[in-house]
């Protein structure tokens, strides 16, 4: 499990965005992972996915790692942001746009505008 968690923090650490989830961008595994990932594509974030059902010792790992019992879990630059619910949260309340500009991540703002003009 030590090498486990290792390898789960280079990855964390050596990637601006990173997304552990169920599937993969191009084809996500489950609801929650397809409904972050497709936030992140649509808004133009460029991020790492780690599909956790290509490897147990990772699915089971990046709970430890983040003490957090679900996947999606979302990193920015090191630090976990969250999962499913709290992505959405964020990117309705413009949360998320400020994180990014913060972290200096590229983003498109007038597709995050879509996303909350479509969803209010």
């Amino acid at each position: 499990m030590e090498n486990t968690q290792q390898e789960i923090n280079e990855t964390v650490k050596s990637n601006n965005v990173v997304l552990f989830m169920k599937g993969t961008k191009a084809a996500p595994q489950c609801g929650f992972s397809n409904k972050v990932s497709g936030i992140l594509n649509y808004m133009g974030v460029d991020f790492k996915d780690i599909n956790v059902l290509g490897d147990e010792s990772i699915r089971e790992g990046i709970k430890i790692y983040s003490d957090w019992p679900t996947v999606p879990q979302l990193y920015v630059n090191g630090e976990f942001v969250g999962g499913c619910d709290i992505i959405t949260e964020m990117t309705l309340s413009g949360e998320l746009d400020t994180l990014l500009e913060d972290q200096k991540i590229p983003y498109d703002k007038e597709a995050a505008d879509k996303i909350r003009a479509t969803n209010s």
